[in-house]
């Protein structure tokens, strides 16, 4: 039996770096807000500087570079922890439905990346609590998948409008369509807060358990004994 490889410092970078792109998430709503003050000023006859408009467009762009930074990290460091959960597993159970590669391959696949990652971290979650429950030892009652389905549409939904939203800020010219861009890019923030916080939920409810693991005998050498 191999001992599971630590996993508490990956769980830790990934809730540490998607605290930081929840504090974006509220700074580019609030930038957002004041583009489209300003965007409705105009769209009003009214009339604003140059320095204005200057300091709102550095701002926003400025935002938007630090965001994708710390967005892309945040990543890794979420499926670096992810991989290593699903790896765990499997030195566990023998039936897992995926290979521990695909814990990482899956979010980068086109169409699968729709699915699968949800798969995986719903077998997680319920290969995990069953194993656990087989051999004796005590899971916390909050310790369910109810939150993943809300994670993954939140998901979906927070992907499908940011592309909606850099397609669409790329062509956008009259004020009309600036306004359009900029709401919906304020609305993709708004989805990305609640998005954060269940991720640190599901990151930091199965950390929780997953040293549990380390006490129990794998499936194979249950059945031999």
């Amino acid at each position: 039996m191999e001992n599971l490889r630590p996993n508490e410092q990956r769980a830790k970078n990934a809730i540490t770096l998607i605290w930081f792109v929840l504090a974006l998430e509220i700074t580019s709503l609030i930038s957002g807000y004041f583009q489209y003050d300003l965007l409705q000023t105009v769209a009003k006859g009214g009339e604003i500087s140059n320095e204005t408009a200057t300091a709102n467009d550095t701002r926003e762009q400025l935002i938007g570079v630090i965001f994708m930074i710390v967005y892309i990290i945040s990543a890794v460091t979420f499926i670096q922890w992810f991989r290593r959960a699903y790896f765990n597993l499997h030195q566990r159970v023998n039936h897992l439905s995926q290979t521990e590669g695909w814990a990482a391959g899956s979010w980068f696949v086109p169409i699968i990346s729709l699915y699968r990652p949800y798969q995986i971290m719903k077998e997680l979650y319920q290969e995990t609590k069953e194993l656990l429950v087989k051999n004796g030892l005590g899971v916390n009652e909050n310790f369910t998948t109810n939150s993943l389905g809300w994670w993954w549409t939140l998901w979906i939904i927070n992907n499908i409008m940011g592309q909606f939203v850099f397609r669409y800020s790329m062509k956008a010219e009259s004020i009309d369509e600036l306004i359009t861009s900029t709401v919906a890019g304020m609305i993709g923030n708004v989805l990305g807060i609640p998005l954060a916080l269940i991720t640190v939920k599901i990151i930091r409810d199965y950390s929780n358990v997953e040293p549990l693991l380390n006490e129990i005998r794998d499936e194979e050498e249950t059945t031999t004994a």
